[in-house]
């Protein structure tokens, strides 16, 4: 039952982090590793370790895709797409020393950013209205955020029903 508690705590701890832009998913991927050889009789198995893998690289490669897209869809070039990206990279990490949410605002002040300025490049008859294209990609965080909470309460819902059903089981 305490190893039951511990991966329940660390679950919610993993999806409370991930509105805050920190790898709250990451936590919880460890977590599910962690309880998986620590009762090895539970039916946190192998399948179970594997989906939430899998769930959490898509979540990670939606979460940077999608504020690109984004920029696109608001007139952007491909550059001012590769912009948000790589501005939502560079302000996460730029964040992270600012206590609580700073990782999360330098993502979305690095979409921002990163849009804007490779809207910038453009040659002016080719590109969109640059504001326009960086709220675009600001937007585009702020879906991506939510959607990766969308993943985190997947994770949380199939490890806690696998761990829960080996624990009535008898063999958790």
């Amino acid at each position: 039952m305490f190893a039951l508690s511990l991966l329940a705590l660390a679950l919610v701890t993993g999806l409370l982090l991930v509105p805050l832009g920190l790898p709250g998913l990451w936590v919880m991927l460890g977590a599910t590793l962690v309880y998986w050889m620590a009762v090895p009789a539970g039916s946190v198995g192998l399948v179970t370790l594997l989906v939430v893998s899998a769930l959490v690289i898509a979540a990670e490669v939606v979460e940077f895709t999608v504020a690109g897209s984004y920029a696109r869809k608001y007139g952007g070039s491909r550059r001012a797409s590769w912009g948000a990206i790589g501005g939502g990279i560079i302000g996460a990490f730029v964040g992270v020393p600012v206590p609580v949410l700073g990782s999360m605002v330098g993502a979305f002040a690095g979409a921002f950013a990163g849009a804007l300025l490779a809207e910038l490049t453009v040659p002016r008859e080719r590109r969109g209205e640059p504001v326009t294209v960086a709220k675009g990609a600001l937007l585009g965080r702020v879906a991506a955020a939510a959607m990766k909470v969308g993943f985190g309460l997947a994770i949380v819902v199939w490890v806690g029903a696998a761990a829960l059903v080996g624990r009535l089981s008898g063999t958790g």
